[in-house]
């Protein structure tokens, strides 16, 4: 039996397959999505809670404890950690790599609405999740700036408009808005003026909750018209409130103007944005795990000019970080070595076999073989990435051979006379078997890979797969194109004096067979002094094994790094806004940064902040990312009082715990006592090896504290209940640099 038979004898039917089996190929290269790995990432929901005011502790235990109770029963749920800081609550949830992240979240709500009977009475909203790895690095971050707008009116529109319309865009996990706050009227109360009036801070309060309404007006009907009835009752602006009644003392009117200060203003003031040193507002995405970079990016490239149009025309909008970048430039590395590396294939087969038509076979075999893998990726739902493109830079060399070991034997019964029709017909039979053993061994090598689990069988699982296309294609295509074109191509050798090519090639290939020969000659003269020499390869293959460093996987340069700030526990926000200037600074005057932005405040910690810097390409910076962040963390410790830890960003993240490194060690105790006396120790060996950089702890609870302890029996003598003590306390804020104290 014959397997080519069929199309030696039919040309034209082969040609149009082969062509067919190119062109399903092509179509399926521009089809294919691109990212820098394969899908490996773990499906990750990150679930919120806030209990404004409260320590960590209550958080811990009235908060994350039911929330966790309840979430832990979930199926395949792989790995939950938590953090609790003031007035927050954050749980992270890892499932298995095969469970769909859509289903897991409708759990996760699930769960979340059990658990709203255990959790506080006073928790003003039921908890939220995001299907988001906390631990990710941003794909992308917008800085927003106006020479005419305030930041709060850019939060606004970057809130209202921008962060609703970018959630909707598929592949997005979360979108974050750092660097301000809405809009909003602070009162700043002057505590002499008060107190000369007889005026509490709870009488304060009851006037600005009353100055707003919001209710139904009615109308006004007569015999022919309808009039709809509207006031004036909302105030938004600070001039509204400066005229507002508050008391009256001796017959005059006490108004809020005469006991403090009315200023626009926003929510939280405790923010700030800088991008590439000028104030900003930051819109940073991050994506849904699973979600293809690359695609996501260009979706969201794709709106920005509708949503810059949505918003006011003054605000002007940039791209300071672009993961997207480095992802395509490695990629078109990968795919100009792959390039390479078939344009080497056919030359070292024209340089030995020296005919061109016989080197026109693989020329044809090797790159449809290749570009038909293309097709086998798409069905399989692959994608173009740095792993797929390596296997079919490394099959290359396989896809040759089988094109080869065909063309060969062909070649030999044409050079004997035989003719080439009736050769290649018996070449291909004689082959035929031989080509299908050697591709299936090569498969049979891969196929312990396709079959490993976890992350690391995720992970190379499309490499093998790939590389096992590529040998299957070039199988089909060797057992038909192959020998269809030796009939029609192939010529015996010309009577004709050889040219000075084939001559001077012909003397360098005589030299090697000699050499090799010789070698061969005096290792069969010598068996013991081989065998010695094969033992001793071993042995040194084996030491190489135990002293070669070993890792996870190879540390990536993405042209971005993401740093986090973190200072003294008992700064305040003034001292904490001029470290982040100066940091940005400093970050800005390195050579190889192209864009750097940050931003402190918000809902975190006062003492903490977050840093995001884009990277020149590497041709132009010369050093690697991490060669930088060594570079900069010399300059960066020269501000006293707070640390930068800058990492690069890396395509493969374990873990949903949010650190300032890439490798974690965690401590478990039933005791909380004792987790707070070990960790400063621990953390205190750990600076002291000099292999380790960076070496930080996430627990903090060294912060200046006031506690207020209430003599209930006082407050009830003088009609003050916790209610009032509670909601007057929260509207205070102490302002030490004026001594003045503030409300909102």
């Amino acid at each position: 039996m014959n397997p080519s038979a069929p199309f030696i004898r039919r040309p034209v039917a082969t040609t149009l397959l082969t062509i067919g089996l190119a062109l399903a190929g092509v179509i399926a290269f521009f089809q294919l999505p691109v990212a820098p790995l394969p899908q490996v990432d773990f499906p990750t929901i990150s679930v919120q809670a806030q209990l404004p005011g409260a320590s960590p502790e209550v958080v811990a235990t009235s908060v994350a404890t039911p929330l966790e109770r309840h979430l832990g029963v979930i199926a395949d749920v792989t790995e939950m950690t938590s953090s609790s800081t003031v007035g927050t609550a954050s749980i992270t949830l890892q499932f298995g790599l095969d469970r769909d992240i859509d289903g897991a979240a409708r759990d996760v709500q699930a769960a979340i609405n059990a658990a709203r009977a255990d959790l506080p009475a006073s928790l003003r909203s039921n908890p939220t999740y995001r299907k988001v790895n906390p631990a990710d690095s941003p794909i992308m971050i917008l800085a927003l700036t106006s020479a005419t707008l305030t930041q709060g009116q850019i939060y606004d529109a970057a809130s209202s408009v921008l962060q609703q319309k970018f959630s909707q865009l598929e592949g997005i996990g979360q979108v974050r808005i750092g660097g301000s706050a809405l809009p909003a009227v602070r009162v700043e109360l002057n505590p002499d003026a008060l107190y000369h009036e007889g005026i509490g801070l709870e009488d304060v309060r009851a006037a600005l909750a009353s100055a707003n309404a919001h209710a139904p007006k009615g109308a006004i009907e007569g015999n022919e018209v309808h009039y709809q009835i509207y006031d004036n009752d909302q105030s938004t602006r600070a001039r509204d409130y400066r005229s507002l009644l508050i008391a009256y003392r001796n017959g005059s009117p006490v108004r809020l103007s005469d006991v403090g200060e009315v200023v626009n203003s926003v929510e939280n003031v405790r923010n700030a944005g800088l991008a590439n040193g000028k104030p900003a507002v930051l819109v940073i995405l991050y994506r849904q795990p699973g979600a293809n970079i690359i695609d996501t990016i260009d979706r969201i490239k794709a709106s920005l000019p509708q949503m810059e149009a949505s918003i006011p025309s003054a605000i002007d909008v940039s791209i300071v970080l672009d993961r997207s970048a480095t992802i395509r430039a490695s990629l078109h590395d990968v795919e100009l070595t792959l390039v390479v590396a078939i344009s080497l294939v056919i030359l070292v087969v024209l340089l030995f076999l020296r005919n061109a038509r016989a080197t026109l076979v693989p020329s044809v075999a090797v790159p449809v073989s290749l570009i038909g893998t293309f097709g086998v990726m798409y069905l399989a739902g692959y994608s173009l990435d740095n792993l797929s493109l390596m296997a079919l830079t490394i099959s290359t060399g396989f896809v040759v051979d089988d094109a080869i070991v065909v063309l060969e034997n062909i070649s030999r019964h044409v050079e004997a006379g035989v003719p080439r029709f009736e050769a290649a017909l018996k070449g291909a039979q004689e082959v035929g078997f031989t080509v299908l053993s050697m591709s299936l061994s090569l498969v049979a090598v891969f196929t312990p890979i396709i079959f490993m689990g976890g992350i690391i069988g995720r992970l190379f699982r499309e490499f093998a797969m790939t590389l096992s296309a590529a040998i299957v294609v070039s199988l089909v295509v060797s057992l038909s194109t192959t020998p269809m074109m030796c009939a029609h191509w192939i010529t015996p050798h010309s009577p004709r004096p050889p040219g000075r090519f084939f001559r001077e090639t012909g003397r360098v290939f005589d030299a090697l067979l000699a050499g090799y020969d010789r070698s061969l000659q005096r290792a069969l003269a010598h068996p013991r002094l081989v065998m010695l020499i094969l033992a001793g390869t071993l042995v040194l293959n084996a030491y190489l094994f135990v002293v070669v460093p070993k890792g996870f996987f190879p540390q990536a340069d993405t042209g971005v790094l993401v740093g986090s700030i973190q200072a003294d526990q008992s700064i305040s926000f003034q001292l904490m806004q001029e470290k982040l200037s100066r940091f940005v600074e400093i970050i800005r005057q390195d050579p190889a940064v192209a864009n750097v932005a940050g931003f402190t405040g918000g809902q975190g910690q006062t003492n903490g902040g977050f840093v995001f810097v884009s990277l020149k390409p590497l041709a132009s910076r010369k050093l690697s990312a991490d060669q930088v962040i060594g570079r900069l963390r010399r300059k960066l410790s020269d501000v006293p009082g707070a640390v930068l830890f800058l990492q690069a960003a890396q395509d493969i993240r374990m873990g949903g715990r949010q650190s300032n490194a890439q490798y974690q060690f965690t401590l478990n105790s039933d005791d909380l006592s004792a987790l707070y006396a070990w960790v400063p120790k621990i953390t205190q060996e750990l600076q002291q090896r000099p292999e380790l950089r960076d070496v930080s702890a996430d627990q903090q609870q060294n912060g200046l504290e006031a506690d207020l302890v209430i003599d209930r029996e006082t407050a009830s003598r003088l009609g003050i209940n916790a209610s009032m003590i509670d909601n007057t306390t929260w509207s205070w804020r102490w302002r030490p640099s004026t001594g003045r104290p503030r409300t909102h």
